[in-house]
C-alpha cells in the first residue's frame, strides 16, 4: 500500500471510531451506482467525467439532434425553403447513427405504429 493510501486509511478509521460518519445523510441506505457495465472498462472513467460535466457521447448527441430535426420537420410545410436542408441534415445524421450500429426506427415512428398495432390486436 502506498504511503498516501495508508495515511488516508488511518484518517478514515479514526473518523469512524469518533463516530463522525454516524449522522451523515443517507446512512444505512444502499448506494445508487450508475450501471456502466455496457461501457468498455477503459472508457468508463472518461464517460463518467463527461456525464458529470453534462456532456453526452457523440452518438447520443446525434440522436438528440435527429429527434429535434424530426420535430422541426413535422412543424413546417414541405414547400418551406428550409425543408430540403433540414431533410438532408437529418438523412446525414441517420446515416451516421446507422454506421455506429444504432437503430433509427425511432425517427420514423415505425416503432410506435407497430406497438399500437400490436396493442390493438390484443
Amino acid at each position: 500500500m502506498w504511503l498516501l493510501d495508508q495515511w488516508a486509511e488511518r484518517h478514515i478509521c479514526d473518523a469512524q471510531r469518533k463516530g463522525e460518519f454516524d449522522n451523515l445523510p443517507g446512512v444505512g441506505a444502499p448506494i445508487a451506482l450508475d450501471d456502466d457495465s455496457h461501457v468498455a472498462p477503459e472508457l468508463r472513467s472518461g464517460y463518467r467525467l463527461l456525464k458529470n460535466a453534462g456532456c453526452l457521447p457523440p452518438e447520443l448527441e446525434q440522436r438528440k439532434e435527429a429527434v429535434e430535426l424530426v420535430d422541426l420537420l413535422k412543424g413546417i410545410r414541405k414547400d418551406d425553403p428550409r425543408h430540403p436542408e433540414i431533410s438532408r441534415r437529418l438523412a446525414l445524421i441517420e446515416l451516421k447513427l446507422r454506421q455506429t450500429g444504432m437503430n433509427t426506427d425511432f425517427l420514423h415512428g415505425e416503432y410506435c405504429e407497430r406497438l399500437m398495432h400490436k396493442m390493438n390486436e390484443e
